[in-house]
């Protein structure tokens, strides 16, 4: 008697083998996407938080509201703020990343190179005799060159503060 395979028993291990291994892989790309879809959800909230809580923090602690006037909507806004040598201090939108500049000094970037920002909106909601309130409004799209479903993900944040 002798010892081994035949043809048909060969090609049902190969088979199986195939098998088994495309359904891997099928799997763990699939679990690979996910984590890369969530780095990118991350990746905006954390961007779009860093983003109001500097703004909403500025905006509490400054004196007075230069621009927009009351009632206006304005892409800028520009703050009288206690600190003489960051006096104004202007927030933007300048190809697609949020800017801080205090004073004479140099703009600086509120968001990095991976998340795009739009729609950057301050809406003076102040009234006579009231400390000021401004909305803060934006939009942020995570940066996807390749078009890839994972790196797809764009939300809309929002907030008010009011001086004190």
């Amino acid at each position: 008697m002798k010892k081994g395979f035949t043809l048909v028993e060969a090609l049902l291990y190969i088979t199986m083998v195939l098998i088994i291994v495309g359904s891997s892989s099928v799997v763990f790309i699939a679990i690979l996407e996910s984590r890369v879809k969530n780095q990118t959800i991350a990746e905006v909230e954390h961007q779009g938080a860093q983003v109001l809580e500097v703004i909403s923090q500025i905006i509490r602690n400054a004196e007075n509201i230069n621009s927009p006037s009351m009632g206006i909507s304005s892409s800028i806004l520009s703050l009288d703020v206690t600190d003489s040598s960051k006096d104004p201090t202007i927030f933007d939108l300048s190809s697609g990343v949020v800017r801080i500049k205090e004073g004479a000094n140099s703009e600086i970037a509120l968001t990095n190179d991976r998340v795009i920002v739009s729609n950057l909106l301050f809406q003076n909601l102040s009234r006579t005799a009231t400390p000021g309130n401004i909305r803060v409004s934006f939009t942020i799209t995570h940066y996807n060159p390749g078009a890839r479903n994972e790196y797809d993900f764009t939300k809309t944040f929002f907030t008010s503060a009011s001086l004190r």
